[in-house]
C-alpha cells in the first residue's frame, strides 16, 4: 500500500482531569490511506487522546492538527472530513434504519447516496426495521454507514466489535477493510489484540497516558522478549537444566510433566536436535508463534 502524507498529526498532547494525567506527552502521525490502530488497557488514555483529534475535548497543552485543521477551533471544516463512530453509540430506540440514514444526510452538505451505503453494508432488508430491534451486528453496520454519510476523508472508529459476536466481529473487520480500501483513512481504537494485528497498518501502544511504542503489528511482535514457545512432553525423564544453553532461549519452564521452551526459530531445531540425541521423544509437540498478545504484555504495565 503506498502512503502519502500525514493527514492526522498529534504532537506533545496532554489533558488531566481534576488533576490526574489522563494523556502525558503523546505524539504520532497518521498517514493518509491507512489504518491506524491506538491500543492499550482500560485507563489508558485512548478515548481521551480520540476524542481530542475529534474536537470533543480541549488538550490542556501540545497539538492536534487533522488534515491541518485545527479540532478545537475548525469545528465546521472538520466535520465536513471526519466521520466517527463513538464508543457508546446509541440512537432512539423506535427509530428505523432508513430514518437514521435520512435524517444524517440531511445534516450534511454533500452526502454519500445513502442507498448504496446500505447495500454496501449488508443493510437493505433493514431499512424498515427499528434501531432496537437490530441485532448487534447490524447496529455497528449502522453505526459505520452513518460515520460515512458525510463522504470523510477520515473516519473515528471507537471500541467498534465490543460485545459482538466472534462471527460478527469477523464480518465488522472485513466492513473496516473495504473502507480503507475505498480511500478513506482509519484511526480505530481497541483493546482486542486479534483485531488491532488483523487490520492495522500501524499500532501506537498506549499505558499510563503514554505512548509506549509505535510500529507496525510485526515489528511489535518482533519486540517480544520471545518469538515462540515450544511445548511437550517428554518420553522419558528429561534434565532440563541443558535446554537453557540450546540457541536464542529465553527461558525455560516445567509444569505438571510438560516443558516449555521460549526461544526463536533456530531453537526449535536445536531442541528436537538434542531430544533426539538423548534417544528422548517430544509426545504433544506444540509450536506457537508470538502474537500481538505477547507484545502487548511485554510493552505494557509495571516491568513496561
Amino acid at each position: 500500500m503506498l502512503l502519502h502524507m500525514s493527514i492526522i498529526q498529534v504532537s506533545g498532547l496532554h489533558k488531566a482531569y481534576g488533576g490526574r494525567k489522563a494523556v502525558d506527552g503523546v505524539s504520532f502521525a497518521v498517514e493518509e490511506g491507512e489504518i491506524f490502530g491506538i491500543l492499550g488497557p482500560n485507563g489508558a488514555g485512548k478515548s481521551t487522546t480520540v476524542e481530542c483529534v475529534e474536537g470533543l475535548r480541549r488538550p490542556d497543552s501540545g497539538s492536534v492538527r487533522v488534515a491541518g485543521y485545527d479540532p478545537a477551533t475548525d469545528r465546521g471544516p472538520l466535520t465536513r472530513i471526519l466521520g466517527a463512530q463513538l464508543q457508546d453509540s446509541e440512537l432512539q430506540p423506535k427509530i428505523t434504519v432508513r430514518e437514521a440514514l435520512e435524517l444524517y444526510a440531511a445534516c450534511c452538505p454533500e452526502p454519500a447516496d445513502w442507498h448504496a451505503l446500505a447495500e454496501r453494508l449488508g443493510l437493505t432488508d433493514r431499512l424498515r426495521t427499528r434501531f432496537a430491534k437490530l441485532s448487534g451486528g447490524q447496529k455497528q453496520r449502522l453505526f459505520i454507514a452513518l460515520a460515512l454519510i458525510g463522504n470523510p476523508r477520515i473516519v473515528v472508529l471507537d471500541e467498534l466489535t465490543t460485545g459482538l459476536d466472534p462471527r460478527a466481529r469477523r464480518d465488522t473487520w472485513q466492513l473496516v477493510e473495504d473502507v480503507r480500501d475505498s480511500g478513506v483513512t482509519v484511526l480505530l481504537v481497541t483493546h482486542f489484540m486479534e483485531e488491532a494485528q488483523r487490520l492495522c497498518d500501524r499500532i501506537a501502544l498506549l499505558d499510563k497516558g503514554r505512548v509506549t511504542a509505535l510500529d507496525t503489528p510485526a515489528g511489535l511482535i518482533g519486540r517480544t522478549r520471545s518469538g515462540m514457545a515450544i511445548s511437550f512432553r517428554p518420553s522419558a525423564p528429561l534434565d532440563t537444566r541443558p535446554l537453557a544453553d540450546l540457541p536464542s532461549v529465553t527461558s525455560v519452564k516445567e509444569d505438571d510433566g510438560r516443558i516449555v521452551v521460549d526461544g526463536t526459530d533456530e531453537t526449535v531445531h536445536a531442541l528436537l536436535s538434542f531430544l533426539a540425541g538423548q534417544k528422548i521423544t517430544a509426545r504433544q509437540l506444540r509450536i506457537t508463534e508470538a502474537t500481538l498478545d505477547d507484545a502487548y504484555l511485554d510493552l505494557t504495565g509495571p516491568d513496561a
